[in-house]
């Protein structure tokens, strides 16, 4: 990885073109046969891209961004605070949130799979799977760091959380500075799902076009 957007780009671009069609021909062979619904898949497929996250976990940080006996339970017992907003179930289970300060900046992995608390962030990244940054989260966090974009400060402290079957991560990114006046809305659209991974940092301002 040596540019976070060409990373990406690389990382779809690495997915063999047999494969999409074999993926595209199995589903139409699925639904040929009655055994799938494509309304229903394309809902399944928008509910974890948009409804189960990372929305949910962007509503989660907004709300310790602004209630601080919130923030308080979700860093005693992430489980049972984020449950508190309705989020939880497969993959939801067994939470922890770690936060960010201006000392210490947190980032997840998962070195031996690439378990991923589904019900909070969504889809798991095609990069959070793969091998180089399951690998050199842990050797040069720093480094993978920077690729993303991200430089800390020497002084900063990088603390690397493995994600495991029991344990999962949310990383609560620091409150931008400057957001006094925005509403719980508008602070969850400066939340991202990198942010809350920890390869990068909250949004300065809400994206051009949130409502």
């Amino acid at each position: 990885m040596h540019d976070p957007d060409h990373e990406h780009d690389e990382t779809h671009k690495a997915i063999p073109s047999d494969l999409a069609l074999r993926v595209t021909a199995l589903e139409s062979l699925l639904v040929e046969k009655g055994l799938v619904d494509p309304a229903a898949l394309d809902a399944l497929v928008e509910t974890y891209e948009h409804k189960i996250g990372p929305r949910n976990g962007a509503k989660v940080v907004a709300r310790a961004w602004t209630d601080p006996s919130y923030k308080t339970r979700l860093l005693t017992d992430a489980t049972a605070a984020i449950a508190e907003l309705g989020f939880g179930g497969l993959q939801g289970e067994h939470m922890v949130a770690v936060e960010n300060t201006p000392t210490v900046h947190n980032l997840v992995v998962c070195t031996l799979c690439s378990c991923y608390p589904y019900s909070v962030l969504g889809l798991p990244p095609v990069w959070y799977k793969s091998a180089p940054y399951r690998s050199r989260a842990v050797i040069d966090p720093r480094g993978v760091l920077r690729e993303f974009g991200l430089e800390l400060p020497q002084d900063t402290e990088v603390r690397v959380w493995d994600s495991t079957a029991e344990i999962r991560y949310l990383v609560l990114p620091q409150r931008p500075v400057g957001t006094d006046n925005l509403s719980q809305d508008d602070l969850a659209s400066l939340v991202t799902r990198d942010a809350m991974i920890g390869v990068a940092l909250a949004l300065a301002s809400p994206p051009s076009g949130t409502p």
